[in-house]
C-alpha cells in the first residue's frame, strides 16, 4: 500500500493511452490497496485535455465523451479530492517564486506538499507524487517530495 499524489499529466494516463499508461493502470490494481489524491483543479484540466483531443481528431467525440464521464465518475470514488483553499493558494504563490513554475503545476505542487506534511505529521509515510512534468519533479524533489515519473516507464 502506497499513497499517491497524482498531478493531471499522470492522470490522464488512465484515461487516453500514452506513454507511461500501463504503469499508471497497474497503480489502481485493487490488490494493492493504494491510495490516491488528486488537486481539485485536476478535473478541469484532464477534461480540457480530452476535449483538445476530440478537437484535433486524435480521439473521436464519443470517445472523449466516455473519458470525461469516466473521470467525473472516478473523482466521485477512486480519489481523494483536495480543495483549493486559501491556504494552499498561500503556498503556492511562495512556490511560485521559490521554484518558477507555470501557475497550476504551482497549485498542484502545493497541494502535494500540503498531503505530505499530513500524512508525515500523521506518523504514516510520505506520498509520492506522480506527474509526466520534469520541471514539476524537479521542484516537488527540491521540496523534499518523493516523485515517480509515469514516462520512465514506457
Amino acid at each position: 500500500m502506497a499513497t499517491y499524489f497524482l498531478d493531471s499529466s499522470a492522470l490522464v494516463k488512465r484515461y487516453i493511452r500514452e506513454t507511461g499508461s500501463v504503469w499508471i493502470l497497474d497503480l489502481f490494481d485493487p490488490t494493492l490497496d493504494n491510495d490516491f489524491f488528486v488537486a481539485a483543479i485536476t478535473g478541469v484540466e484532464i477534461i480540457a485535455a480530452i476535449t483538445r483531443r476530440a478537437r484535433n481528431g486524435s480521439i473521436s467525440t464519443t470517445d472523449a465523451a466516455v473519458v470525461c464521464n469516466q473521470l467525473r465518475s472516478d473523482l466521485q470514488n477512486d480519489y481523494q479530492v483536495i480543495e483549493i483553499t486559501e491556504e494552499i493558494i498561500n503556498s503556492g504563490m511562495t512556490l511560485a517564486e521559490a521554484q518558477g513554475l507555470r501557475g497550476y503545476d504551482t497549485v498542484q505542487l502545493a497541494a502535494g506538499c500540503a498531503i505530505n506534511e499530513l500524512c508525515v505529521d500523521s506518523g504514516l509515510p510520505p506520498i509520492i507524487l506522480v506527474s509526466a512534468d520534469d520541471e514539476l519533479n524537479l521542484a516537488a524533489a527540491n521540496e523534499g517530495l518523493l516523485i515517480k515519473n509515469p514516462n520512465n516507464y514506457p
